[in-house]
């Protein structure tokens, strides 16, 4: 009896980790909350662009901590002599728990050379200070790996996981 239920247990075991390595890399966590670091809360970076909420919008409550992406308009990828694809092309916009994620970006010969992002969590202030950590550090692993295959922020995993959603949106409007 004691060697069945280690052997089970070792199979559990084993069967999880293989799960969570499949999820892995394919680059499909689940969400955490999103925290920060006692050390960083309340600073901010110099040069790091402020966002603030807009009055005009309120963000739709989410009861799930996944994010439902919502329709985007298409852009129309530009062919290009080389055979690249160049353009502005505008991802959807992801509500998470804490606002909506949305980034578009910019093309040139089928190379990201730019990403924007249009919006970001706004539900309270500690939402705004998180995206406004996050986002310079997402733009910049997009922009070296020129794909949505980068790691999120710890700290951001909400921003992030809405960012890189949106990113791919885009990405796959781009065809890339």
């Amino acid at each position: 009896m004691r060697a069945r239920a280690l052997v089970l247990g070792i199979l559990s075991s084993t069967a999880v980790l293989a799960v969570g390595w499949q999820l892995g890399t394919q680059g499909e966590t689940q969400p955490a909350p999103d925290a920060v670091a006692a050390s960083t809360a309340g600073t901010s970076t110099p040069g790091t662009p402020t966002v603030t909420p807009d009055a005009t919008s309120t963000p739709a409550p989410s009861a799930s901590a996944s994010a439902a992406a919502t329709a985007a308009p298409a852009a129309t990828p530009t062919p290009t002599v080389a055979g690249g694809v160049s353009g502005t092309f505008t991802g959807t916009s992801v509500q998470t728990r804490f606002g909506p994620v949305q980034v578009q970006i910019t093309v040139a010969d089928g190379t990201i050379t730019d990403v924007t992002a249009l919006q970001l969590t706004d539900k309270d202030q500690r939402s705004v200070s998180i995206s406004n950590r996050a986002a310079p550090v997402l733009r910049q692993e997009v922009l070296t790996a020129q794909s949505a295959n980068v790691q999120g922020v710890s700290g951001a995993t909400y921003t992030s996981d809405g960012y890189l959603s949106s990113l791919q949106s885009a990405l796959d409007q781009a065809g890339l």
